[in-house]
């Protein structure tokens, strides 16, 4: 039996300016499952980023941090499926998303990019939008000229408390997902208590 999903690309920017801001929230993720499974990460020049292996009874999982930028994260996405032989399909993508509160979290599959100018740029470059998501929300400042200050900012402790919950449940449903499969997963995570 196969791995239902094969990489993991946590979507944010590189550099410790960065690195606490709610864009990052992709980040925060694949770092949290690399520290749970004790895996280090590895820089990889000619994947354009950071990768980490979580080895499985089925396979290999890998596990993504661009270094392009979030607008250019396709880049990165491509050359590790490419070099692996990994399918759309098999790619899970992890980003924040303004349309959801903060302290929720949702598993996807295909659909638009929504304005996300990461889930944008790997459109273009897998040439499908057929892929998997995790959508952690961030919340939404309210004004549309605000999103980028926004996005760029760092979360209130309250926020950071009801993320970092949601990151827990998330890496729950990541396993049912590839113990058990899609519909359990989201099953679980989708019925799963949200914080506002």
């Amino acid at each position: 039996m196969s791995l239902p999903v094969r990489l993991i690309a946590g979507l944010g920017n590189p550099g410790p300016g960065y690195a606490a801001t709610r864009h990052n929230a992709g980040f925060w993720f694949v770092d949290a499952l690399a520290a749970h499974a004790a895996s280090s990460w590895k820089a990889e020049r000619r994947f354009s980023g950071e990768t980490s292996r979580l080895p499985t009874a089925a396979g290999d999982l890998w596990l993504l941090k661009p270094d392009t930028f979030m607008n250019r994260s396709g880049q990165a996405v491509r050359a590790v499926c490419d070099f692996y032989k990994i399918a759309a399909s098999e790619v899970l993508v992890v980003h924040d998303d303004l349309d959801l509160p903060a302290g929720t979290v949702r598993l996807k599959r295909g659909g638009g990019h929504g304005g996300h100018n990461g889930l944008r740029d790997i459109h273009r470059h897998l040439g499908t939008p057929d892929y998997c998501r995790l959508r952690v929300g961030i919340g939404h400042p309210g004004q549309q000229q605000e999103v980028l200050n926004y996005v760029l900012g760092k979360p209130t402790a309250e926020e950071s408390r009801a993320i970092g919950e949601a990151l827990v449940r998330a890496a729950e449903a990541l396993d049912t997902l590839l113990s058990s499969g899609w519909e359990r997963a989201c099953t679980q995570l989708h019925t799963a208590p949200t914080q506002a």
